[in-house]
């Protein structure tokens, strides 16, 4: 009895103690983008199932689950504290985001893949998770509560959907595998036919501009690099340390980009839309949006497009295609086909255009004209708030980053300027880098 109650107590000294909210004060900033990451997940996952049931001949192909993971396990103990304030993650691997027929829910944990228990290496963990899904095959999964259950991938179209890590909420990059977009976008209440158009833009510009990426840049094999795309797509702390080096490095090369004047008339128009957004409040501010303060946007687009760096920079050539990619495959899932144009309202309205889905003129024109053509120009037009492309077009004739083609052109692109290991972007560095040992299975 005795040696029984002695191996029970030991039992109990060497379990794992998991973070729990102990109502600590947390860094406020990081809590509201943990929750706009869970919000952006929660939003994204169901439409990235809905876009498997193109089953569109036309792509390369991934594979998905049906539910999204994240760890808090490499952040600091505040930090983590805020991950489980915000979305109930602590250090196991967690669900934040599942589609409604997913076995798994958000909240449960994982301690076992496939007969592998791992659950105090969160790391490893998701890298299993990764490697199970692009078998392709049914796996099994067990959780912390005992369940037992049969996960089965399902296939899409190339291109994962992703959001950037909390701690770098501005971070946007676009590769041919996978894109991250800025916590901005989960930020402005998409809905179920935006959140689709964030999936089907993504997508099509993988499809759109995945030859000329690989051309530009593609001498890393994708065969052993599945940790780093594990770290990316999973939340974790690794790859929130890299974004913050990719901004660095973004924000050199975007030097490159645009003079010194430029750059400090767009960041003054910035702060003084910011400043009158705040004193109005958003409730009614669309309606007052002057025809100035949108050509001023589409401005600022222009130059987050003409802003990107390495990979990106080429895949920013191809983002009207992505658009006339999004806008067709829409229309087939019997979605609303002007999703782009409502995202775009939003990102206006709300003063948020450093993103893919602020439309430059270009862009918006050429996706008008794309409308028009199916007899949704005034559709347009009222989403708009009564803003007409062509008007815009001629408003900005003259006016300096006007048009995005004049920051950058494919056949000028060349080499990156400085920037490291990241001059290419935070998706292809990380997929260049070695895999750790810690992150093999």
């Amino acid at each position: 009895m005795l040696l029984g109650m002695v191996m029970a107590w030991l039992a109990g000294c060497a379990a794992p103690k998991y973070t729990v909210d102990d109502g600590r004060p947390v860094n406020e900033e990081l809590l509201t983008q943990i929750r706009a990451y869970g919000e952006g997940e929660r939003l994204v996952r169901p439409a990235i199932a809905r876009s498997a049931q193109l089953a569109d001949k036309d792509c390369d192909k991934q594979w998905e689950l049906p539910f999204s993971v994240a760890t808090s396990e490499a952040w600091d103990a505040n930090d983590r504290v805020a991950w489980v304030r915000a979305l109930g993650v602590d250090e196991r691997l967690t669900v934040v985001a599942a589609t409604a027929d997913s076995p798994l829910q958000p909240g449960e944990r994982l301690v076992e893949i496939d007969g592998v228990r791992r659950e105090h290496e969160a790391e490893r963990m998701s890298l299993l998770l990764v490697k199970s899904r692009d078998h392709g095959q049914a796996f099994t999964v067990l959780t912390a509560a005992g369940r037992r259950l049969r996960i089965h991938p399902f296939e899409v179209c190339r291109g994962y959907t992703r959001f950037a890590p909390p701690n770098t909420p501005q971070t946007q990059d676009y590769h041919w595998l996978l894109s991250l977009h800025p916590l901005q976008v989960a930020q402005s209440r998409l809905t179920e036919d935006e959140a689709l158009w964030m999936v089907l833009w993504t997508q099509g510009l993988s499809e759109e501009g995945g030859a000329r990426m690989k051309a530009y840049h593609y001498t890393t094999s994708v065969v052993g690099t599945l940790y780093n795309l594990a770290t990316i797509a999973s939340g974790l702390k690794g790859a929130a340390m890299a974004a913050d080096a990719a901004i660095k490095a973004a924000q050199s090369a975007a030097t490159k980009v645009a003079t010194d004047v430029l750059k400090q008339q767009l960041f003054d128009q910035a702060r003084a839309f910011a400043t009158q957004k705040a004193r109005e409040g958003l409730a009614d501010a669309a309606d007052r949006l002057s025809r100035q303060q949108v050509l001023e946007f589409m401005q600022r687009a222009a130059f987050n497009r003409g802003a990107l760096g390495g990979v990106a920079r080429i895949g920013a050539t191809v983002f009207d295609r992505a658009d006339a990619w999004a806008y067709e495959r829409a229309m087939r899932l019997n979605a609303n086909p002007l999703a782009g144009f409502t995202l775009h309202q939003k990102m206006v309205e709300q003063g948020l255009s450093g993103n893919a889905f602020a439309l430059d003129v270009e862009r918006l024109g050429t996706l008008t004209r794309l409308a028009e053509d199916r007899g949704l120009g005034e559709q347009v037009v009222a989403i708009l708030k009564g803003i007409r492309a062509h008007e815009i077009e001629l408003a900005l004739t003259g006016m300096p980053l006007a048009t995005a083609p004049r920051a950058f052109r494919y056949e000028e692109a060349g080499e990156p300027g400085p920037g490291g290991a990241f001059a290419f972007g935070l998706i292809d560095a990380m997929l260049g880098m070695p895999v750790e040992s810690k992150g093999a299975p």
